[in-house]
């Protein structure tokens, strides 16, 4: 894509005096890509581009955008990435968890990049530091991995007479055996009989539910991931049907019918992932920009959901949540 327009009289290159050519300055480029659908990333697009605007940028008028999505096959990212290096963007935003990251960390060390990731950005390789990032990379880290005992905990909250409980895990996410590791010790704590249940394909899915009752399992925690993210009806319908009780680490599953949900506001990280890449394209080096940590966690409970699981939720719970959805 040819970002450079030249601006050129009426008459043809002629009625320029002594052949002087006037530029005009090149609109900046951001290449956005994302591991998921574009359907998955559409409000999460919302929120970066709020937060480019906070810093001056606007899609269309003084900053372009090229959009690429994983589409959840991960062997396809290194491929994005070069298709957009090669279109010389300045700024990278790559989200969706580690992997989309990793790709572009791979390809270059220019570049810079800001990642979206709910897994641990140091454990994971991207930065050395959450303080000092140093390199290109720099970004928002959700930390959804680092709250799985609070989501078990609200859960067990909800289903006191749970005894047998499991994580769902995608064994292909970079944080796949920490998330089971985390997931284990918690769950030992409050007294209760941990599985581990694997998905990587909408088949897995499906058969994973079919099984829950057999297996004697009372509530599932759903492990955080963009690739159960971009599954969210098919999951949450699942989850009706089975009438499983299930804790989502993203607000959005118990707005589209999920019973609990218990994690970061994803849209302000993101927001601040635009307010980043808005940022160094006024000069900022990600090297001195340090990751971003949410500050607030948000809890949201449907009772609608609950009703039909016969679940009652305690008072104190419904006055805890952030949202409660009738």
């Amino acid at each position: 894509m040819n970002r450079r327009h030249f601006i050129t009289a009426l008459g043809g290159a002629a009625a320029w005096p002594f052949g002087a050519r006037a530029q005009q300055p090149a609109m900046p480029l951001i290449g956005a890509l994302h591991s998921a659908s574009p359907a998955f990333f559409e409000p999460w697009g919302v929120a970066f581009r709020a937060g480019l605007k906070e810093t001056g940028f606007i899609e269309h008028q003084n900053v372009a955008i090229e959009y690429r999505f994983g589409e959840g096959h991960h062997e396809r990212l290194p491929a994005i990435v070069a298709d957009l290096l090669a279109r010389k963007i300045d700024v990278l935003l790559a989200a969706g968890g580690t992997d989309p990251a990793k790709a572009a960390m791979a390809a270059t060390t220019m570049t810079p990049i800001v990642f979206v990731s709910a897994a641990d950005p140091v454990r994971n390789g991207l930065v050395p530091s959450l303080n000092r990032p140093g390199g290109n990379v720099t970004g928002v880290s959700l930390l959804v991995s680092a709250l799985v005992g609070k989501q078990l905990d609200l859960l067990h909250g909800l289903v006191p007479q749970a005894s047998v409980v499991a994580t769902l895990i995608n064994p292909t996410y970079p944080d796949a055996k920490a998330q089971s590791a985390e997931f284990q010790a918690a769950a030992t704590q409050l007294g209760l009989r941990p599985l581990i249940l694997s998905a990587a394909t909408d088949t897995d899915i499906d058969a994973v539910f079919a099984t829950l009752k057999q297996q004697g399992i009372d509530a599932i925690v759903l492990a955080n991931d963009p690739f159960f993210g971009g599954r969210r009806d098919q999951l949450v319908g699942l989850a009706a049907r089975y009438a499983v009780p299930m804790m989502s680490w993203q607000k959005e599953f118990a707005v589209a019918g999920g019973l609990v949900s218990y994690g970061p506001v994803f849209t302000d990280g993101y927001r601040q992932a635009g307010i980043y890449v808005g940022r160094i394209l006024m000069g900022a080096k990600p090297a001195d920009l340090p990751v971003v940590q949410p500050t607030k966690f948000e809890l949201v409970v449907n009772l609608k959901a609950a009703k039909a699981l016969g679940l009652a939720v305690p008072q104190t719970l419904q006055v805890a949540a952030d949202e409660v959805i009738e």
